[in-house]
């Protein structure tokens, strides 16, 4: 049991690997490079000379930092007992990840599935009296929200309230989807997970960095044990971790004398939301000349003059879906089309603010970078700061007990704090709801593989009303670009594919492929 925490700890298994040469072929990459053959594992073990050699390449091709030979070694994990915290700050928090991961939306959490520091008696039963009641206000809510849910649910879906029976557990998803919103940040969840080798050494160099340093230590530190049981060799060469106080977040917060929460928030906080309005997500910068840009990236590809092809056409080309059969396929071709990757000159910066909840799902579209905070510099225990989300704004009673779980949290929170436990450790009870503020960029190639499917009504709902904005802000600008930036079941008809929605079961109900973006809006 560690010194830190009272729950369990992270659970690791490699559960599929590269198996035990690791090391040794690391190192046959880096030799094929300056060779007339390809280099085997087996090559550069073979006898001592050139194990020898082994150990002198991998040395000096690390510290060269030539690291793409240990990016070759694949490693996946299943990771148990990890909190949605740690995910959303640590480990979603780059591009180089793959992971499957328990979802929120439609598997109900159990009382009790939550990170527990390790607290005197008297804090410990203060830390446990905020989770019960955050576990009892989630399901109290699912049962508050069912109504209204079911109500609207038989108003798209009017011959399914001839069989409510068969609907229940659909509905009841529904409501937990959106009850969720009170639960921590420190619930538990499992997942697959996915990482090179190369990532796996940048995990370790800066696995103490805030906001999580304990639990991510703990879990990195399992990873690196795991390897080490089928390869010995693979981290002969790793770095030791930065200590938080040496890593750039740190030592930038510690400088503005901001490492405390609240120390300073207030006023950021106001200044953010002033600039954002009444958004989601505002566009603050974009490239003038984009669709000139995308025009001219197409004639290069093709080497077609402007005469032959005027921007309209060329456009025309590569975004519709007519013209471009690749929008019709749910395998996502684009990135590898030497045309849609024109795409890539339009560029995009929208200032944004979503739940904590909702960005852990936005954040999973990788290629669309974002700069998100260290959480506690958002932090200010004097003000209750969440997304309310629009089901439980219309359900008085759902209402009135969300407000009133997370008023109860906050003050927790600040009696934690003042109590002297640490940022860390009194911050996983935040609710799912805390907003996360913060700029995001992406170009068109990569967006509007985002926004296509998040204008699916069966996307998360504030990352939808965001895409919505976010499509509506461009067409303002690039109306050119966008013209064809539509939810799968638009392209699709327009693509000439049946049937229109490939969402199969889960069809929202709603025959959005008649509808223009403008008309677009949702409840449930």
């Amino acid at each position: 049991m560690n010194a830190s925490f009272s729950s369990p700890l992270p659970k690791v298994n490699l559960v599929k690997g590269f198996g035990n040469d690791v090391f040794d072929n690391a190192v046959a990459t880096a030799r094929t490079c300056y060779n007339s053959r390809v280099i085997t594992a087996e090559d550069v073990r073979k006898d001592d000379k050139a194990i020898a050699l082994r150990d002198r390449i991998a040395q000096e091709t690390y510290e060269a930092g030539h690291h793409t030979t240990i990016q070759h070694a694949t490693f996946q994990f299943t990771l148990e007992n990890v909190s949605r915290q740690a995910i959303w700050s640590f480990l979603h928090s780059h591009p180089f990840y793959n992971s499957e991961q328990v979802s929120q939306r439609y598997v109900e959490v159990k009382p009790g599935n939550v990170v527990r520091p390790r607290l005197a008696p008297p804090l410990d039963a203060l830390y446990g009296a905020a989770v019960e009641r955050a576990m009892g206000a989630y399901q109290q809510l699912i049962q508050l929200l069912l109504p209204r849910v079911a109500e609207e649910f038989f108003r798209i879906f009017p011959a399914r309230k001839r069989t409510p029976e068969k609907w229940q557990l659909g509905l009841k998803k529904k409501a937990q989807e959106v009850a969720r919103y009170v639960l921590p940040i420190g619930t538990f969840a499992h997942l697959y997970h996915t990482i090179s080798g190369l990532t796996l050494h940048r995990y370790h160099r800066l696995c103490h960095q805030l906001d999580v340093p304990t639990e991510t230590a703990l879990m990195v530190n399992a990873m690196v044990d795991e390897v080490n049981r089928v390869d010995p060799l693979f981290f002969r060469n790793i770095e030791d971790p930065l200590p938080v106080e040496s890593t750039l977040e740190y030592r930038a917060l510690s400088q503005l004398g901001r490492l405390k929460a609240g120390s300073g928030s207030r006023e950021y906080l106001r200044e953010f939301d002033a600039g954002l309005g009444d958004r989601l997500s505002r566009l603050v910068d974009y490239k003038v000349n984009a669709e000139a840009s995308v025009a001219q990236g197409v004639r290069d590809v093709i080497g077609a003059t402007r005469a032959e092809l005027p921007d309209a056409a060329a456009l025309e080309k590569v975004l519709s879906p007519r013209e471009n059969p690749y929008f019709g396929e749910s395998l996502v071709l684009t990135t590898l089309s030497k045309l849609t990757r024109a795409l890539g000159h339009a560029h995009y910066t929208f200032q944004k603010k979503l739940s904590h909840t909702a960005d852990s799902q936005d954040q999973r579209h990788r290629m669309t970078p974002a700069s998100r905070p260290v959480l506690h510099a958002h932090f200010d225990p004097r003000h209750v700061d969440v997304v309310l989300p629009d089901l439980i704004a219309e359900v008085p009673a759902a209402r009135a007990l969300f407000e009133a779980t997370n008023a109860a949290t906050w003050n927790t929170i600040e009696q934690l704090l003042d109590a002297g436990v640490s940022e860390e450790m009194a911050l996983y009870l935040l609710p799912n709801a805390f907003p996360v503020r913060f700029l995001e960029s992406g170009d068109l190639l990569h967006l509007h593989h985002k926004w296509v499917h998040r204008l699916c009504y069966t996307a998360q709902e504030e990352i939808w009303r965001a895409s919505v904005e976010e499509v509506s802000q461009v067409k303002a600008v690039h109306p050119a670009l966008v013209k064809y930036v539509q939810p799968p079941c638009t392209l699709r008809k327009l693509a000439g594919i049946t049937p229109f929605c490939p969402e199969g079961p889960r069809f929202c109900g709603v025959p959005v492929w008649k509808m223009e973006l403008e008309q677009f809006q949702r409840l449930i």
